[in-house]
């Protein structure tokens, strides 16, 4: 799946009719802390497993929860670089959150995706929750993916997330049902996923299209989900959007569902680009 910076710096750009005020829960008597940025921060061996955060100033462990962003890129290409602007508008929109732009370890002939990137989100969740008086934050999560990083993050959210530590999922033409004939007719989509799963971390006959689907995990447990497609998409069908809306409804899962005319993300008129970044506004306000 390729990169999708701009439709994501582009709804962000015009980010504003609800970054106005966000609920006071109630602060700590924590001393006024300046911001921080750490760039880079190791969380394993690979080069790759790093993470940028981006701490408020007066953050506090009672109110300040975190924002994670996860590139797309086909599971095999992107970076956490590509997220850049989309931190520093959200900074400037929602100075009181914290921020995480993550990297995990891209597939390629000698590393697998799956099930790694799903557990080096993992790792990244556990490490910044485990270092949280350190830092000052409340280790709640809204998850926002694009393309392949939106399939992480509901990956991550309805099937690793034990602790419900994150509290919405914003999925952007994000792949959540494999089984959709979409791809079979126009992918050889089971040798795709194969190659892209590790065979030895699963058991022997898994349906691999079933397991690395996200609707497949979904539960009453589920985080409110809000979804975008496009109905011209050659990468993901907008089927994908009214399946994974479908088996939320099911659960009692409270989601959000947009389909508008266009690909994968480009070509979305500046109407629906406004409606986008109006509902993500609504879910960071109420969930986070």
């Amino acid at each position: 799946m390729k990169k999708l910076p701009f439709i994501f710096y582009f709804f962000l750009l015009i980010f504003t009719a609800n970054s106005c005020s966000e609920n006071d829960e109630g602060g700590s008597q924590d001393t006024p802390l300046e911001a921080e940025t750490r760039l880079n921060v190791s969380y394993g061996s690979d080069p790759q497993q790093v993470y940028d955060l981006y701490l408020p100033a007066n953050r506090t462990t009672t109110d300040t929860k975190v924002i994670f962003l996860i590139h797309g890129g086909g599971w095999t290409e992107g970076d956490k670089n590509d997220m850049n602007g989309t931190v520093t508008l959200l900074q400037s929109l929602y100075p009181e959150h914290a921020i995480a732009n993550v990297n995990y370890v891209l597939a390629d002939a000698d590393h697998y995706a799956f099930p790694n990137q799903f557990l080096d989100i993992q790792t990244i969740v556990n490490k910044i929750t485990s270092e949280r008086e350190e830092l000052h934050i409340k280790p709640e999560f809204g998850m926002i993916g694009v393309s392949a990083g939106a399939h992480i993050a509901m990956m991550y959210d309805y099937q690793y997330d034990v602790q419900n530590q994150v509290k919405f999922v914003a999925d952007i033409v994000g792949p959540s049902d494999f089984n959709d004939p979409f791809y079979d007719e126009n992918f050889d989509i089971p040798t795709l996923i194969q190659i892209l799963a590790d065979p030895n971390a699963y058991p022997n006959g898994t349906d691999f299209l079933t397991e690395l689907s996200p609707v497949s995990f979904v539960s009453s447990a589920s985080s409110p989900t809000c979804m975008f497609y496009g109905t011209e998409d050659p990468l993901v069908p907008e089927s994908n959007g009214t399946s994974l809306a479908s088996k939320l409804n099911q659960f009692g899962v409270e989601n959000t569902l947009r389909i508008y005319q266009g690909g994968h993300g480009d070509n979305w008129s500046f109407e629906d680009v406004t409606e986008m970044q109006q509902i993500i506004g609504d879910y960071i306000l109420n969930y986070l």
